[in-house]
């Protein structure tokens, strides 16, 4: 097996929250004000009502999946 191809599946087996990571890493992103902002308000809770109304609205069937909303026109 390759090296990219192993790392095609390392990555494959990353959370979101790290796979966010590495390609902030690899592109040479690095937070704002903004992306530390919203981290203090994660951190603080400020967001778990979003949160649950989000949870609650995809255990109700009130969402769709997002490829179907994209290929809207």
């Amino acid at each position: 097996m390759s090296t990219v191809m192993e790392i095609r599946e390392a990555i494959g087996k990353l959370s979101l929250e790290e796979r966010a990571e590495i390609t902030a890493e690899l592109c040479g992103w690095a937070d704002d004000d903004w992306d530390r902002q919203m981290k203090r308000d994660v951190q603080q809770g400020k967001l778990s009502a979003f949160n649950r109304a989000g949870d609650a609205a995809q255990s109700s069937g009130h969402t769709r999946p997002l490829n179907e909303i994209l290929r809207e026109p």
